[in-house]
């Protein structure tokens, strides 16, 4: 029987693997309460599961904001999860999943959780081009790349904070972002799943007035930028003189931030090319990982003005 620490060793490594741990849980069904699909979260982002404390409703919420809770000593916002997706529980909410990412605490009212699935992250599929909503990014496929393999939908709890809750969200202000100067024909190759991510992140590279190309998983980036390394060698330029910088999140479906970081690192073509992890994942486990793969600084989601200050810092050790 494995120890505690052995548990949390193992899951801390993970990232060294493309693999990561999805929590697994259930929001309900039709109106009936039927056809309860499987939903997901990593399990990086949860804090705590505990069962569904009394909530005090807040004055003049949003919709679907069930209130807060004081856990603890923190006054913790709570949503109502299957009302955001539009489901209906059969049994209640009877469970509370903390979550922490985007540099923000908040809960989340379920009405079950299942188990905790280990995965690699070729087994996760993006979500676009189904009829998600956006509040989906992925699909997991939880019995790998099988006939009839159990489904999971991976929610974008970006979005759904983001939707809930604008304020966490502001728009990006040009005004107040610093301009970079890139060399002619240099752009930056930046890698997110989620949309609303890739939108931020595509205002605040315009309003640095930097050329970029945006890709929605890892392995689109590395596949762009092995595309890019055969064009520039037949034009007998480096890679990095026309790759500056490559920004990428950690969770993205079929190859992780992670890997593709280690991939990019490890390869003499594009070992010069420095990298930026760009992620909701925080705390110091997550940094330690970022700096394990060779990554040249990271940043937690969403202030373009950090943004824009660690790209322009990065970007200036290289030319230094």
């Amino acid at each position: 029987m494995k120890s505690v620490q052995q548990e949390i060793d193992e899951r801390t490594n993970l990232t060294n693997t493309n693999k990561f741990e999805l929590l697994l849980f259930r929001l309900g069904g039709d109106e009936n309460g039927d056809r309860s699909e499987l939903y997901g979260i990593n399990v990086f982002k949860i804090r705590e599961i505990v069962a569904m404390p009394p909530v005090t409703a807040v004055a003049g919420a949003q919709p679907h904001m069930l209130g807060v809770v004081n856990l603890r000593g923190q006054i913790i916002p709570v949503m109502d999860l299957p009302a955001i997706v539009g489901v209906k529980p059969k049994t209640g909410l009877n469970i509370m999943l903390v979550t922490e990412f985007a540099r923000t605490t908040q809960a989340f009212a379920v009405e079950s959780v299942d188990e905790i699935v280990r995965l690699d992250w070729s087994q996760v599929l993006t979500a676009e081009g189904s009829n998600a909503t956006g509040m989906v990014t992925s699909i997991a496929r939880l019995d790998g790349d099988t006939s009839g393999t159990r489904l999971a939908q991976v929610l974008d709890v970006e979005t759904i904070l983001r939707r809930m809750v604008p304020a966490e969200g502001k728009e990006v202000d040009p005004e107040s972002i610093p301009t970079i100067a890139l060399k002619q024909g240099a752009f930056i190759l930046a890698a997110d799943d989620s949309v609303v991510a890739r939108n931020l992140i595509e205002q605040g590279l315009q309003a640095m007035h930097a050329p970029f190309v945006m890709t929605k998983s890892g392995k689109e980036a590395w596949d762009k930028l092995n595309s890019i390394a055969v064009g520039c060698k037949a034009e007998g330029i480096d890679v990095a003189d026309r790759v500056a910088l490559v920004l990428t999140d950690l969770e993205m479906p079929e190859m992780d931030g992670f890997t593709l970081t280690r991939k990019i690192k490890q390869d003499p073509r594009f070992s010069k090319i420095p990298v930026v992890i760009h992620s909701s994942l925080s705390g110091k486990t997550n940094e330690d990982h970022v700096k394990g793969v060779g990554a040249d600084a990271y940043v937690a989601k969403f202030v373009a003005e950090d943004l824009a200050t660690t790209i322009k810092s990065v970007l200036h050790k290289k030319d230094a």
